[in-house]
């Protein structure tokens, strides 16, 4: 297992780890511990699920005309 160490955090967020840690029934370690793991996979999670979606909208937009977007804004201009 790999370790890390956090030097000059704010006392303030020490604290509130250690209240969040309390309130959970966990130590502080287990606390930060479970902090790191979800923020490092919710970010693969929503990358898959952004993934997923760009595949969706894709599969609604095949098959479509599309106007040249450079075309519409030279128009708007000119009004």
């Amino acid at each position: 297992m790999g370790q890390i160490l956090v030097r000059d955090l704010d006392e303030t967020v020490v604290s509130r780890l250690k209240a969040h840690a309390r309130s959970h029934g966990r130590s502080l370690q287990s606390e930060v511990r479970m902090i790191l793991t979800r923020a490092a996979t919710r970010q693969v999670v929503d990358m898959e699920a952004a993934r997923q979606m760009c595949a969706k909208i894709r599969r609604c937009l095949r098959g479509r005309r599309r106007t040249d977007s450079v075309k519409l804004l030279r128009e708007e201009r000119d009004r």
